[in-house]
């Protein structure tokens, strides 16, 4: 992608804390306009990740540039036009949520006032009433509408689902995140609601321990390529074929695995070739792709 299709770059980012990687190495880049959902673990980088993309820190290497232009060198003009949501939210206990508004209406130039006051309502926030009085849930709340207030290009929502209930969440990834996206409003989410995440998402990045990023793709095509394959066999028949496999294991008197590289025609070539008589070959969801990918077994 050039630069004008693309408003996230990130060019060999590595994150260092003394001998520890948080992220390594790690290239990727978001178009403008969709929305891209980055996965990973506790402790797999992503909060590292995310500050240096909002210019919160700076990277041990690499480099990122938000619209074509480094964010570390040019923050202050880059964040007018960003919206975020960190994973904590946080602002003084005692300030009235219409004046945590007007605190930042001095901020950004593209304010709407109407906008932010029409999302509390959808939320059920009371605009007089003092932030410490809030729950988590609704502090986040708060935050998401602040940040969509200021009329952004681009969100980054760090965990926005963290501390909402079931509604809540419900009507963030169905309304929110869709509104933005009709907008044409890019959006790069982390979130642990893989289910929530997985109807809404254009792309997909999944980094692994140590901060590697082992996946990075398209919605559509990675759900196509990964299956769960039920074998009447033993292992043994998984090796006549190029299938790429992981989470190989006994599955009665056969054989369960995830196929990472499934082709319809292939797969019954290799059916074919290795006289397996049955197979039973079910889709997975983004949450058995994470965990295929993510959890013990997972190819290094």
């Amino acid at each position: 992608m050039t630069n004008a299709e693309t408003a996230i770059r990130i060019s060999a980012l590595t994150v260092r804390y003394g001998r520890k990687t948080a992220v390594d190495d790690v290239t990727l880049a978001v178009p403008k306009g969709s929305i891209y959902a980055l996965l990973g673990r506790n402790g797999a980088g992503k909060s590292s990740l995310v500050r240096c993309l909002v210019g919160q820190q700076k990277p041990t290497a690499g480099a990122v540039e938000i619209f074509g232009e480094d964010v570390w060198k040019r923050r202050g003009a880059l964040m007018e036009r960003v919206g975020v949501v960190s994973e904590e939210a946080d602002a003084p206990p005692d300030m009235r949520v219409d004046q945590l508004a007007a605190f930042s209406r001095s901020l950004y130039s593209r304010w709407d006032q109407a906008a932010f006051d029409d999302r509390l309502r959808r939320f059920g926030i009371a605009s007089r009433g003092k932030y410490g009085d809030l729950s988590k849930g609704q502090k986040k709340q708060v935050s998401l509408a602040l940040a969509l207030a200021a009329s952004p290009e681009l969100v980054v929502l760090d965990d926005p689902t963290l501390g909402l209930d079931v509604v809540a969440r419900k009507s963030l990834f169905e309304e929110v995140i869709a509104e933005m996206a009709d907008r044409g409003i890019t959006v790069l989410i982390t979130t642990h609601d893989l289910a929530g995440v997985e109807a809404i998402a254009d792309r997909v990045g999944i980094l692994a321990a140590g901060g590697r990023l082992v996946l990075d793709e398209e919605m559509e095509a990675l759900k196509s390529r990964f299956r769960r394959v039920r074998f009447a066999t033993q292992p043994a028949a998984l090796a006549g074929g190029n299938l790429r496999t992981t989470a190989v294991r006994s599955w009665g008197a056969g054989t369960e695995a995830v196929v990472m590289n499934y082709d319809e025609l292939a797969f019954e070539r290799f059916r074919s070739a290795s006289d397996v008589s049955a197979a039973e070959i079910t889709p997975m969801t983004l949450e058995d792709i994470f965990i295929a990918v993510t959890g013990e077994g997972a190819p290094s």
